[in-house]
């Protein structure tokens, strides 16, 4: 027994060596670029004596992310809100528009480049078209995040619905596997993967919709909107720089936890399906 235990301790200690080393490996130099940036960021302020509403110091950034902590926090929260609601439409959407794509080709000829459409029209011309038929309303916000995040989605997911080894589909064929179950237990698993990148990408690509929306929405009359995006349009007019760079980070600290959040359900739920190997032509 206390053999037993020695040998659980002495794993547990070279585990969490192991764990402590990895992580020293992998942020250290993501920090000491942060580090390089910021006294690069001081030097230039100081040598130029630059004014505060042009470039403030980052200890001034600080003083107002301590300031304005209630408005950033709430901002952080309606935008992050609204980005979560609007990737997670996409990939629901997305998912939906593919497996279509995937059982017809005629459909995925037809209706695929509306689908780049979608990617290729500019944000900013169809948000004001949007607030019109919307209304300066938190949906609105979420629709523009969905148009944003689609494409990346039924791009992935239709390449990984459509790229199947032909070996593959002809041994189901052959076993009379019907078109649903050729569906379930050969296209999807192998799609998974696929769905991943998309949710990634599209994962940024969020947080950049949401604000983007949100500099208009928040532009109406009376309105209470208060996401990051509105913060941005309101410190900029009252030229408080420090203010908009500190709300700059913190839709930047948002992008990183969605795509963070992405990538832990990827490794988590989705794994035993990312392990499968499916050869694709």
């Amino acid at each position: 027994m206390m053999s037993n235990d020695r040998e659980y301790e002495r794993f547990a200690g070279e585990t969490g060596k192991r764990f402590w080393r990895r992580a020293l490996v992998t942020w250290t130099p993501v920090l000491a670029v942060a580090m390089v940036t910021l006294l690069v960021w001081w030097g230039i302020v100081r040598a130029w004596d630059l004014p505060r509403a042009l470039l403030p110091l980052p200890s001034q950034v600080w003083d107002a992310v301590l300031v304005h902590r209630v408005e950033l926090f709430r901002g952080f929260l309606t935008t992050g809100l609204a980005s979560f609601a609007g990737l997670l439409s996409a990939v629901t959407l997305g998912c939906l528009i593919s497996v279509g794509f995937s059982q017809s080709r005629r459909i995925r000829l037809a209706f695929f480049p509306y689908v780049v459409f979608l990617q290729t029209v500019p944000i900013v011309a169809i948000a004001p078209l949007l607030i019109t038929w919307s209304g300066y309303e938190f949906r609105t916000v979420v629709i523009v995040t969905v148009i944003v995040c689609l494409f990346p989605v039924v791009n992935n997911v239709t390449a990984g619905l459509t790229m199947i080894d032909h070996a593959w589909g002809d041994l189901f064929q052959l076993y009379g596997a019907s078109r649903t179950q050729k569906l379930v237990k050969l296209q999807m698993p192998s799609a998974i993967p696929s769905l991943v990148i998309g949710a990634k990408t599209s994962s940024g690509l969020a947080v950049i919709g949401a604000i983007v929306a949100e500099f208009f929405v928040g532009n109406g009359s009376g309105n209470q909107y208060d996401g990051l995006g509105t913060l941005m349009t309101h410190w900029q007019g009252f030229v408080k720089t420090d203010a908009l760079i500190a709300a700059v980070f913190a839709s930047t600290l948002l992008g990183l936890l969605l795509f963070g959040l992405v990538h832990l359900i990827s490794i988590t739920l989705l794994s035993r399906w990312m392990r499968l190997e499916v050869p694709r032509s």
